[in-house]
């Protein structure tokens, strides 16, 4: 399964067959939707490698737009104006765009600024239903392809905002036939500097409920109902991976499951403070040029839009300034990562061998695990589960840094902050989806391997201190291992307790709830 909040690493720069590429003088090209206006001029690309080395002319038409700096030539089919095309040409540094979660966000809050425009007279009604018709196409993705601005870009993300702004009158002018401009009409009463953070704040919202949250939900759930289905396995503890005091296979389950279930606690208990938005701070904090009801408005339609319970931040200056939220949500992710690569790297050592390793467990064989070692099969879930919380750890070491970036009276790193925070989201989820559904439920438990550990296990003499001392436990250990020998026939021989009182106090059944008490948490 494929969630949402990853989605825009493929469908974000191609959308239906549309191709965005800058060329040497500066411009770009976007293919594959219908122009809207008649070109005014063309130009023959340099020649570039096509398909098997042969050479291919592109032949590209443009149109003249205006800006507050000029003009500027715009690809005839790209529904965006100049100056998205200003930053398509000033950032070429990466291929990373802005993911489909926030371009979502972005539809979203344009189409609930123009209601709320219309309901306080503020913009014509006639423009205002354009822009709403406009802005749902955004947030559906069906424009994905005309938001080609990249994550390095200015920080105040103001070329991703004026992105939508410009999409957004465009599309809305060609299909009601009104003249509808991106800043006067569509960025009424807004700034990109509250546009942006309240972005990264619907955005990071949205996908915690639709992806994360209910993925960590499911596996908590399957970890608790694995744990019931080996409860009655006991097996040898292990602590500095050495071998320690027996313990259930259900207790090692659940000891993980309240690891997530505390994880789906800390994101829940920020969220508190994700759902304050910037909206309504306009430039820095102040408010200028948005009616003073905007933002408590604003608030309003998206929680009725969303079903987000948003509300207007408790003070404009902090939400422009800092981005303290963000880095909290982050760091919480951080924990979760932590959590998941404990749990993964834990299945990977029950997993190994299947002869030379651990091997109390198999993990469901998903592919071969080499291409030079026949039969060879890896545990590929718990390595990929790794891989992502690594990266979800190092995307926290730059949300942090680019959290304190917020010089006076406005953070200036915040499309890179968006784009990290939505990755980890989406990661996370992913990753919990997969462990859940392709490691933990079906994973086979090796009960010989375990028994013959555990019979062998010399710690078990830690449960005969209170009677023999721990010197002689010691020697008694010792001599156990040194032998190969089971702890019981060597204390048979070195203390004076009968084999049936050495039964009793060695039980492994005993051993894993020594107080008879429930030790094993609850998610």
């Amino acid at each position: 399964m494929v969630h949402r909040a990853l989605e825009y690493e493929t469908n974000c720069i191609l959308t239906e067959g549309a191709n965005w590429r800058k060329v040497a003088d500066g411009s770009g090209s976007m293919e594959g939707d219908p122009s809207m206006t008649e070109p005014v001029g063309s130009r023959e690309h340099d020649a570039a490698p096509g398909a098997q080395g042969e050479v291919v002319m592109a032949s590209e038409e443009f149109r003249v737009e205006h800006d507050s700096m000029g003009e500027l030539e715009v690809p005839v089919t790209a529904l965006l104006g100049a100056q998205t095309q200003r930053a398509v040409n000033n950032f070429d540094i990466s291929p990373l765009t802005m993911p489909r979660p926030f371009i979502r966000s972005l539809g979203l809050i344009k189409r609930c600024a123009a209601e709320v425009n219309s309901e306080l007279k503020l913009i014509p009604d006639d423009i205002a239903a354009a822009i709403v018709a406009a802005a749902d196409r955004v947030t559906e993705g069906s424009l994905d392809a005309h938001f080609p601005v990249g994550v390095f870009q200015t920080g105040s993300g103001t070329s991703s905002n004026m992105n939508a702004n410009e999409v957004i009158a465009r599309v809305a002018s060609s299909e009601s036939g009104l003249a509808v401009h991106p800043n006067d009409h569509v960025n009424y009463g807004q700034s990109s500097n509250d546009v942006i953070p309240t972005a990264i704040s619907v955005s990071a919202m949205l996908e915690l409920e639709d992806q994360l949250i209910p993925t960590l939900a499911e596996l908590a759930e399957q970890l608790r109902d694995k744990a019931l289905s080996v409860d009655d396995v006991i097996k040898t503890g292990r602590t500095h991976l050495m071998d320690a005091m027996p313990v259930s296979m259900g207790q090692e389950l659940r000891g993980w499951a309240t690891q997530i279930q505390h994880g789906l606690d800390r994101v829940r208990a920020v969220q508190v403070r994700g759902r304050q938005l910037a909206q309504g701070g306009t430039a820095v904090g102040t408010g200028i040029n948005a009616h003073p009801e905007f933002g408590l408005r604003m608030a309003e339609r998206l929680t009725k839009r969303t079903g987000i319970e948003f509300e207007t931040s408790e003070n404009y200056f902090t939400s422009l300034a800092s981005q303290d939220a963000a880095v909290e949500l982050s760091g919480q992710l951080k924990v979760i990562a932590v959590s998941l690569m404990k749990i993964a790297n834990d299945l990977r050592w029950m997993n190994s061998g299947p002869l030379a390793g651990i091997g109390e467990i198999r993990l469901p064989e998903l592919q071969p695990g080499s291409s030079i070692m026949p039969g060879k099969v890896n545990p590929v879930i718990p390595e990929a589960v790794v891989m992502v919380c690594a990266q979800v750890i190092g995307n926290d070491t730059t949300i942090t840094i680019a959290g304190q970036a917020g010089n006076f009276q406005l953070n200036v790193m915040l499309p890179v902050i968006a784009y990290n925070l939505l990755q980890s989201i989406g990661l996370l989820a992913n990753a919990a989806a997969a462990l859940s559904r392709q490691a933990i439920r079906d994973f086979a438990v090796n009960h010989d391997s375990i028994e013959q550990n555990l019979s062998r296990n010399p710690i078990l003499v830690t449960a005969l201190n209170p009677v023999i001392g721990y010197d002689l436990g010691a020697k008694i250990a010792k001599t156990a291992y040194r032998e190969g020998r089971p702890v019981i026939d060597v204390a048979k021989e070195l203390t004076d307790l009968s084999e049936a009182e050495l039964v009793r106090l060695l039980d492994p059944a005993k051993l894993i709830d020594p107080h008879k008490t429930n030790q094993e948490g609850e998610g």
